[in-house]
């Protein structure tokens, strides 16, 4: 039976595990048995149900038509097999995932689910559980999960491939299994905000301050005011930011909390998103809570021919004065995530500069569909800035243009090499673990598992599916 390697898309995330804690708890009263031994570690039959659950559930949620079957079960297993494999093996080389580190990655993970629920306690009623309980209960778990992954990248990390053996790769594929790859271009952009006007901008600042007088001389309540005046999304909490990592949080408001004493409150504080007050509540190490009043200024109230007016006028410096794209971009893009690469737009997901036309968000696959020739550029555009919603302008460069064609190693080395190394780095990790499933004991204690009905193992609005004899 072919073995379907499961956990590199079995790294759960915190969410998903809460999610079936009530199912898990079911689960655990029905008759239960050990299915593998792992030293001393223990795998029961339920824990294998409960994973493969969890996987389907994932599917189902990212519109994936997989079904339970007997492989995907013994998948499962193995692939925990593996885990418990490699905390051994982590144990040997003394692997170790600090508390920090731990309560870093929960913090995140919790964070996105409150803003997800709307605030801790909203949270907390659809998970039935305190926060303080959600982090006792799976930051073992959490651990555990994080140190197989660092086992993992670090037997990886090692593993390289010559071009030799990318073109060996390649020329083993049969002509007839080759693939499409679809048309594809490089493009980089300037970006230009439009700066508020100034009648704007001194009515939000004085809100700002009158609200911080308000609470600073007149000793008005701070969530009270928040609710009522914040624009930013926490404004129902009561402007409430739960504890997070100082890091998480843009420059101007993390250096302005970190200044204060718990209870104290700041000044008011300017950052992309507008204006702040802010009430520094405690502080955890590099983490704080934060309470904050965010005050914006009217986007409808910008100078936008500013912004026109001066990519029409770097546009020009680059067609009729041989001026540098890129210098340009190095120079006056207000795009952070290019301007450093001299306004390079890159996959997010591969790194790569080389983009699918059809992958590319919609503002910018409408300047990119006029762009004939290699070196044009577009007229100024309005786009919708990622980091911080706000509205600001661009000129796109259109720096090359590959058609759909068959893949060949020419023109799509990169991608052929990437998919080379993934399939060798899966050989070498295969390898390692048969390897060390030899010299540390596994004791499998179940054949591969016959068909039977549990109504247990049910994905939402799924026919009860077969886990194996009781």
């Amino acid at each position: 039976m072919t073995h379907i390697n499961l956990k590199s898309l079995l790294i759960l995330t915190l969410l998903c595990l809460i999610g079936t804690a009530s199912a898990l708890s079911q689960q655990k009263q029905v008759a239960d048995k050990i299915v593998a031994v792992v030293n001393d570690r223990i795998i029961l039959k339920s824990d294998v149900d409960t994973e493969v659950r969890q996987y389907l559930q994932q599917a189902q949620a990212s519109n994936q038509q997989i079904t339970f079957s007997e492989d995907l079960w013994y998948s499962a297993l193995q692939s925990m097999i593996d885990s418990n494999v490699m905390l051994e093996q982590a144990e040997i080389d003394s692997v170790i995932v600090s508390d920090e580190m731990v309560n870093r990655a929960m913090d995140s993970r919790i964070n996105q689910m409150i803003q997800q629920a709307g605030s801790e306690e909203a949270l907390e009623r659809a998970l039935g559980n305190s926060i303080v309980q959600i982090r006792a209960d799976y930051r073992d778990q959490f651990r555990e999960q994080m140190t197989t992954q660092q086992v993992q990248e670090q037997k990886m990390s090692s593993v390289e491939i010559t071009r030799p053996e990318v073109r060996s790769f390649f020329n083993d594929i049969p002509e007839s299994q080759l693939p499409t790859i679809p048309e594809q271009v490089e493009l980089s952009q300037i970006v230009v905000t439009p700066p508020e006007l100034e009648d704007a901008r001194n009515e939000a600042l004085r809100l700002a301050e009158a609200l911080r007088d308000s609470i600073v001389v007149h000793g008005k309540d701070f969530e009270e005011l928040a609710r009522k005046y914040s624009d930013g999304p926490s404004a129902s909490r009561g402007g409430l930011l739960p504890m997070m990592p100082l890091g998480d949080l843009v420059a101007n408001y993390s250096a302005a909390a970190s200044a204060l004493e718990p209870g104290e409150i700041s000044q008011v504080v300017r950052t992309d998103f507008g204006y702040h007050v802010i009430r520094l509540n405690k502080r955890q190490g590099d983490n704080i809570e934060t309470n904050h009043i965010l005050i914006e200024i009217d986007e409808e109230s910008v100078d936008e021919d500013f912004a026109i007016n001066k990519l029409e006028a770097l546009k020009d410096s680059v067609i009729n004065h041989g001026a540098s794209f890129r210098e340009l971009a190095r120079k006056h893009s207000e795009d952070e995530s290019t301007s450093a690469m001299g306004g390079r737009i890159m996959n997010m997901q591969t790194g790569e500069r080389k983009m699918a036309l059809s992958d590319l968000e919609p503002s910018l696959y409408r300047i990119a569909l006029l762009l004939d020739e290699p070196g044009e550029i577009s007229d100024p555009r309005p786009f919708t800035m990622p980091q911080t919603q706000k509205r600001a302008y661009r000129i796109v460069r259109l720096d090359a243009h590959y058609p759909e064609h068959v893949a060949n190693l020419e023109d799509d080395y990169a991608r052929i090499r990437e998919i080379a190394l993934q399939r060798k780095r899966m050989r070498v990790m295969n390898k390692w673990l048969e390897d060390l499933r030899e010299k540390i004991y596994v004791d499998i204690r179940v054949d591969i598992p016959e068909s039977a009905d549990d109504e247990n193992l049910m994905a939402p609005n799924q026919e009860s599916v077969p886990v194996g004899e009781e």
